[in-house]
């Protein structure tokens, strides 16, 4: 019988933030494509676009007229996917298979900067900088709010990402439950530490710093990794070396590190393909509930659907509906790609 090999032979890796497998198969990646190719934009945006409703001093489709705005600007989301009043709810029937239950909560749109052509990656660190202290004012500001127990900060970077406007821009969504995915981490978090008295994630990471292989780029207060048990191609998770359960908790050291890493890595992002990497990336932290929360460290996902090119993407189908997540190039690789590649971004060489 042959000895198995992590690089050839298909596998299924365990995720502990979620309690869910993943089927690694690395032979799979020869295969030949002939499926459906992305449009790849190559236009260069203006720094100004008068007919962009997220550009400064221009009118929202709500009509409300943007400020001069000169650093970040958060405004409530004129689409709104939850809404703040409270809703009187009679409850469902005991054992009912129709279980419903009333949502309420703030959506925000948070543009970066005025730059209409601007992404992470071509911004200067104190740019980010200034991104994430909007990020630490809104969640103290929605978290301190009493109905609400988590803040969702998020991006959707780029049109196959569903971006409907290329003006860099995140959101936050805050609301009074805790959504499936944040739940499942919470679950186990607090499992494994209830467990071993220790924190999952600080644990994890430590592994991972000792051995290197899936390490992108770290200082001297995160790292960025591909997971062992990651979904995406080039899927990665920024992780704080010290305990931190929020982005609040951050000394100023560690906001300077982190606006340096999210900038060296989604540079490396857009020089794997020389494209506008899209991705929908988000961080993750501690409930808003008001209660101590040990388990968490805080972490930051992104999840990228490029492939193999900037045209051709993953796509979750069949056997990912019906069975289980599944990749074909192993994380290993992936790590080995994006941290061979240069932190000069490849518009400025």
């Amino acid at each position: 019988m042959r000895k198995f090999d992590i690089n050839e032979d298909p596998h299924r890796r365990y995720n502990p933030l979620i309690n869910e497998w993943v089927l690694v198969s690395p032979h799979r990646s020869k295969r030949p494509w002939q499926g459906q190719k992305e449009a790849v934009n190559t236009v260069a945006l203006p720094e100004y676009d008068p007919e962009c409703y997220l550009c400064a001093g221009n009118v929202r489709m709500n009509g409300e007229k943007n400020p001069d705005y000169k650093g970040s600007f958060v405004f409530e989301n004129d689409f709104a996917a939850l809404k703040q009043e409270p809703i009187d709810f009679g409850g469902n029937e005991e054992g009912s298979f129709f279980k419903a239950q009333p949502e309420r909560g703030i959506s925000r749109v948070v543009c970066f900067s005025p730059r209409h052509d601007l992404t992470l990656p071509e911004m200067d660190v104190d740019g980010i900088v200034n991104i994430i202290q909007t990020w630490q004012r809104e969640y103290t500001d929605l978290g301190a709010i009493d109905y609400i127990n988590h803040v969702q900060i998020f991006e959707n970077k780029g049109s196959v990402m569903g971006c409907s406007n290329p003006h860099p821009h995140g959101q936050i969504w805050a609301q009074s439950s805790l959504p499936t995915q944040v739940q499942k981490t919470q679950d186990n978090l607090k499992a494994y530490f209830d467990k071993n008295g220790t924190n999952l994630l600080q644990d994890y990471l430590k592994e991972e710093l000792k051995v290197k292989e899936r390490v992108v780029v770290e200082n001297d207060h995160f790292a960025a990794i591909v997971p062992f048990w990651a979904i995406w191609p080039f899927e990665t998770m920024i992780v704080s070396k010290r305990h931190i359960t929020k982005i609040t908790d951050f000394t100023e050291d560690e906001v300077a590190a982190f606006a340096v890493i999210l900038k060296k890595l989604t540079t490396k992002y857009d020089n794997l393909f020389e494209t506008s990497f899209p991705y929908s990336s988000g961080i993750h932290q501690a409930p808003t509930d008001g209660e101590a929360h040990p388990e968490w460290q805080f972490h930051m996902h992104f999840y990228p659907p490029l492939l193999r090119s900037a045209s051709v993407k993953k796509f979750m189908v069949g056997y990912e509906m019906m069975g289980e997540s599944q990749r074909d190039i192993t994380p290993e690789k992936s790590a080995e790609m994006l941290r061979n590649l240069s932190e000069v971004h490849y518009k400025q060489k």
